[in-house]
C-alpha cells in the first residue's frame, strides 16, 4: 500500500485492500420479481374492491334477493314472486343442480359469465336462459317431481324427454 506525503493511504489503495472494502449487497430479487409482485398486488386490490362493490359474498347464499343485485333481473324476481313455486323454491332450487359439486361449479361458471356480461353490457334484455342452464333447470324439475313424472322419463339413459317448461312455462316465472 502506498502512502501519501502526509502518511495516509490513497483511495485507490483502499479499494484494493479486502479488509477495508465495503461488501457489495447482493439483490435478493430482480426487477421482474418486483414488477410481478406489484401487478399481483394491483390485481388482488382490484379483485377485492370488485368483490365488495358487486356484493360478491351474497352470491354464496341461497337468498333470492341476491339475484336482483343486477337490475336486469328485477322482472324475473317479480315474476317469481307471482309464481306457484314462490313458497316452495328459491332461484337456486331451480337454476342450480342439486348435486353439491355441480351446484358450485355451475354457480362459479354462471357467476363469472354473468358478471362479465353485465360489466361489459354484452347481454340481451330481457335476459334469456342459455341451453346449458335450460338442461340444469330441466334436471331440477325432474329431481323435485320424480314421483310424478317417473312414467314420462326416457326408457334408456341418455335419451331426451319433453321439456317441463314447454308446457309449464309460468311455473317458475308467472307471466314470462
Amino acid at each position: 500500500m502506498q502512502s501519501d506525503q502526509d502518511g495516509t493511504s490513497s483511495d485507490s489503495d483502499s479499494l484494493d485492500d479486502p479488509t477495508t472494502a465495503k461488501p457489495s449487497r447482493k439483490r435478493l430479487f430482480g426487477p421482474g420479481a418486483y414488477l410481478f409482485a406489484g401487478c399481483l398486488g394491483l390485481l388482488a386490490g382490484v379483485g377485492t374492491f370488485t368483490f365488495g362493490y358487486g356484493k360478491g359474498a351474497s352470491y354464496l347464499s341461497n337468498d333470492p334477493k341476491t339475484c336482483v343485485n343486477c337490475h336486469v333481473m328485477q322482472g324475473h324476481m317479480d315474476s317469481w314472486q307471482q309464481s306457484s313455486h314462490h313458497h316452495v323454491a328459491v332461484c337456486n332450487d331451480c337454476h342450480l343442480p342439486h348435486h353439491p359439486i355441480g351446484k358450485w361449479v355451475t354457480k362459479a361458471d354462471n357467476g363469472f359469465f354473468h358478471s362479465l356480461a353485465f360489466t361489459t353490457g354484452g347481454f340481451k334484455d330481457p335476459i334469456r336462459i342459455k341451453p346449458r342452464n335450460r338442461r340444469v333447470t330441466q334436471g331440477t324439475c325432474v329431481h323435485c317431481h320424480e314421483s310424478v313424472v317417473h312414467s314420462m322419463l326416457p326408457d334408456a339413459a341418455g335419451r331426451d324427454m319433453q321439456s317441463c317448461v314447454h308446457c309449464h312455462a309460468d311455473v317458475g316465472h308467472a307471466g314470462r
